[in-house]
């Protein structure tokens, strides 16, 4: 995943230790959680609608003249 392995994952996750704290990290990870979870929401809430959107069928071109007309 993204190109880091085995022990740049643990060096990763010890320089956040040192930065942020243990006490920080569950607050931090629930903040990234929220973030991802609220972004995949967004991202289906777009999909529905493109779909909702492209399975709109446009009205004939006969009945369009017609309520013009009247």
């Amino acid at each position: 995943m993204f190109g880091i392995h085995g022990w740049e994952w643990i060096i990763l996750l010890v320089v956040v230790v040192l930065i942020f704290g243990p006490s920080k990290i569950p607050d931090l990870a629930k903040s990234v959680g929220k973030a991802v979870s609220e972004f995949k929401k967004g991202i289906k809430d777009v999909q529905d609608d493109v779909v909702n959107t492209a399975a709109k069928k446009p009205e004939p071109e006969e009945k369009k003249k017609e309520e013009a007309g009247k």
